[in-house]
């Protein structure tokens, strides 16, 4: 989900927009005469996309989002009361999720959710594409990323991770399909990396949508307003190509956790979708992507870098 309920039902309708279109068969080119010489075939363009931060941009985003700035960001936006479906966490301390915070493609301070994940180089994480970059639009990319997890009511209790890269597929960044990201992020001020000091929740791919999910995420509705993690939990069912759960939490819970066989005692679950978007007509259902072999190839170049 979008960081505003505006720009989320914008999202949602181009996802609509983009579902009533992704039936329709191209026209074929026509076949070269069987003289002449077909053209050598193009190279495969890389199904990834990779997004890089300078340590200088990484620096200033640090400093950039200062405790009374991201008190304030909260305070900007109020999208409503928090809806019924959607319930204040109530259970192990989740250090691994916690809030985004970016300066958005209009110049706007504005946050997502996101979460550490077990990875190779220990600096995975997982959120939504649509928080990193504008979809169908290369050039509109967010700026200061910063990682705060286990954020609770002011508090960065791991402290700050600057993002030092962030990868979607590249479908994204050119039509909008499978909005999902993963991020790599700094070592901390002590030069621990992010796992080594919040641990790491378990991911999956290619799997059969289905079963109780709990999603998670940080919504810009009253009275929270992105102060507290919430909760949605409902069964995982599939349509149009993704997956839903019954769920009301709206912008600011972009890219929070789907899980699996979550144990609210452990705080410890697998993540096989981030929130993206919500049915805009009857605002109920929370879609996320199924993570297939594109968001593989997005997450392994994330944990490899």
């Amino acid at each position: 989900m979008p960081e505003t309920s505006t720009s989320l039902i914008r999202r949602l309708r181009g996802r609509a927009m983009g579902l009533a279109v992704a039936g329709t068969i191209l026209a074929l080119a026509a076949p070269l005469p069987a003289t002449a010489m077909a053209p050598k075939a193009p190279a495969a363009a890389d199904p990834v996309s990779v997004l890089s931060y300078t340590a200088k941009e990484r620096k200033a985003a640090l400093a950039y989002w200062t405790p009374a700035r991201i008190k304030a960001v909260g305070k900007s936006v109020d999208l409503g009361p928090t809806g019924p479906k959607t319930k204040p966490y109530r259970g192990a301390t989740l250090k691994t999720v916690g809030r985004l915070f970016f300066v958005n493609a209009n110049g706007d301070d504005t946050w997502c959710t996101a979460t550490a994940v077990k990875s190779t180089n220990k600096s995975a994480v997982m959120t939504a594409a649509h928080c990193v970059r504008r979809g169908s639009s290369p050039y509109n990319t967010n700026m200061d990323m910063v990682f705060v997890p286990g954020y609770h009511k002011g508090k960065m209790p791991y402290g700050a991770f600057a993002v030092r890269s962030a990868v979607t597929p590249r479908t994204w960044e050119n039509d909008s399909v499978n909005d999902m990201s993963a991020l790599v992020v700094d070592a901390d001020k002590k030069g621990r990396k992010l796992t080594d000091v919040v641990g790491s929740q378990a991911i999956a791919f290619n799997r059969t949508v289905g079963g109780t999910i709990s999603a998670l995420g940080y919504p810009a509705t009253r009275p929270q307003l992105g102060e507290e993690l919430l909760r949605c939990v409902g069964t995982a069912k599939k349509e149009h190509g993704a997956q839903f759960i019954p769920c009301d939490m709206t912008g600011g819970a972009s890219g929070g956790p789907w899980f699996a066989n979550f144990n609210t005692t452990t705080g410890k679950g697998t993540l096989v979708s981030v929130n993206s978007t919500m049915d805009s007509f009857t605002p109920t259902k929370m879609y996320g992507e199924i993570l297939g072999a594109t968001a593989k190839k997005v997450y392994d170049r994330a944990q490899r870098a």
